[in-house]
C-alpha cells in the first residue's frame, strides 16, 4: 500500500460526523502531522473546531479548501470497514471527502514553494457550514484563487458550476378540535398544508433547472384531534441567484386558503450559485497544467449539489471545485475512491499551486 493509501485508511478509520469534536480533532491531529505548511491553528466557532494554516498573505494567496466532517454517524465503521480491492478504497467518508484531504497533503509535498498557500479544513460543511462560513469567507476574501478539494464528478471531471441552494420551512397554524365530537369547530392545519405543498411545488421551473422540493412534513398531535399545527420543509436549487430570489418571493406570497388558518415562512438562501464565470480561468490553467504533465484530459461538470466553493465564488474569488480524486457514491454506503487517481490528482493540484504562485 502506498503512503497516500495508508494515510487515507488512517483518516477514514477516524469517524468524524459533523460537529463531533473528538473525531474532528483526531483527523486534525493527523493532518497537522502530515502537512508541509507547518503548524496549523485550531479555531473553534460556536463549539465546532476547524483547522487553518495561515500561509502567505496578500492578494497572491491560494486557498486550499476542504472539510473533515462526514455524513456517517459513529459506529458506521464497525459494519462497513475501510477496504481496498480492485483499485478501489471504500469506507465512510473515503470519497467525500477524506481522499481530497490526503491528496492535498501529497500535492503540497510535490509543489515545492508553498509560501503563498493557505489551507482551511472545516468541521460542519455537511450540515450547511453554519459555524465555518464566516471563517472561510474571512480567509478567502483577499485570495487570488480557491482550490476546493471536494470529490470530482464522473470520470474525474472538475466542477465548474454548482447550483445555489436555499432551505425554507412553511408553518401552518389552525385550530384544534375533537375529531369525533365537533370537527367542524376546528381548522385543519393538515388540510391547509396540502394546499401549501401544491403551491410550493408549482414554483419549480424545469426549463431553468430550478427545483423546488417539499421534503419533510409534519402535522397533528393525536389521531382523534383536528390538527392545529403543521409544517413542511422545502429544498430549493437553482443555477442563477435571480431564480432563488424569484422562488423566495413566491413562497412569501403563499397565503392560507381555509378561514382561520395562517401560514408563516422562515429560512432563506444558504448558498449562492457557483457560476462558471468564476471558474473558467482556473479551468484553463488546470488544463494547461494537465497537458504539460501528461495527465488525463480534464473534463468539467455542472452539478446540483452545493459546497463551500459556492461561498467563495460569491465573494468574487476565482474558484475551481471538485479537485478531489475520482470515485463515486458520495453519501451512499458504497462510496469509493479510485486509488490510482490519488497520485494523478496530487500532481494536478501541485501544478496548479506552482502555476498560481505570485510572479516577481
Amino acid at each position: 500500500m502506498t503512503a497516500a493509501l495508508a494515510r487515507l485508511r488512517e483518516l477514514v478509520e477516524i469517524e468524524s460526523p459533523s460537529g463531533d469534536t473528538a473525531g474532528l480533532d483526531g483527523c486534525y491531529e493527523l493532518l497537522g502531522d502530515w502537512s508541509p505548511l507547518g503548524s496549523p491553528l485550531r479555531l473553534v466557532r460556536d463549539g465546532v473546531p476547524h483547522l487553518y494554516w495561515e500561509g502567505g498573505g496578500g492578494d497572491g494567496s491560494v486557498l486550499l479548501l476542504g472539510h473533515a466532517d462526514t455524513v456517517w454517524p459513529r459506529g458506521t465503521l464497525s459494519g462497513w470497514p475501510c477496504r481496498v480491492e480492485d483499485g478501489r478504497m471504500t469506507g465512510p467518508g473515503a470519497f467525500d471527502m477524506k481522499a481530497g484531504l490526503v491528496m492535498a497533503m501529497e500535492a503540497l509535498e510535490l509543489a515545492g514553494d508553498v509560501g503563498h498557500v493557505r489551507m482551511l479544513v472545516t468541521g460542519d460543511e455537511e450540515v450547511g457550514s453554519l459555524t465555518s462560513r464566516p471563517l472561510l469567507e474571512e480567509v478567502a476574501r483577499d485570495c487570488a484563487a480557491v482550490l476546493v478539494l471536494e470529490p470530482s464528478a464522473d470520470g474525474g471531471a472538475v466542477k465548474t458550476a454548482r447550483k445555489g441552494c436555499a432551505m425554507y420551512r412553511l408553518a401552518v397554524a389552525g385550530r384544534a378540535a375533537h375529531a369525533g365530537l365537533e370537527p367542524e369547530s376546528g381548522v385543519n392545519a393538515l388540510v391547509e398544508l396540502a394546499h401549501v405543498v401544491l403551491a410550493v411545488a408549482a414554483l419549480g421551473d424545469q426549463e431553468a433547472g430550478t427545483t423546488v422540493t417539499p421534503t419533510v412534513a409534519r402535522a397533528g398531535t393525536t389521531t382523534n384531534s383536528v390538527p392545529d399545527v403543521a409544517h413542511v420543509d422545502v429544498d430549493v436549487r437553482a443555477w442563477r441567484l435571480e431564480e432563488l430570489h424569484r422562488v423566495e418571493s413566491g413562497l412569501s406570497r403563499i397565503r392560507a386558503s381555509l378561514p382561520g388558518a395562517s401560514v408563516e415562512l422562515s429560512g432563506g438562501v444558504n448558498r449562492a450559485p457557483l457560476e462558471r464565470a468564476r471558474s473558467a480561468g482556473l479551468l484553463e490553467t488546470a488544463r494547461g497544467v494537465a497537458r504539460a504533465a501528461g495527465l488525463p484530459l480534464l473534463g468539467e461538470a455542472a452539478v446540483g449539489g452545493g459546497s463551500d466553493g459556492n461561498f467563495t465564488a460569491a465573494l468574487g474569488v476565482p474558484t475551481l471545485d471538485g479537485l478531489g480524486p475520482a470515485g463515486g457514491g458520495a453519501h451512499a454506503r458504497h462510496e469509493w475512491v479510485d486509488t490510482r487517481a490519488l497520485g494523478e490528482r496530487a500532481a494536478l493540484v501541485a501544478g496548479l499551486i506552482r502555476a498560481l504562485a505570485p510572479r516577481g
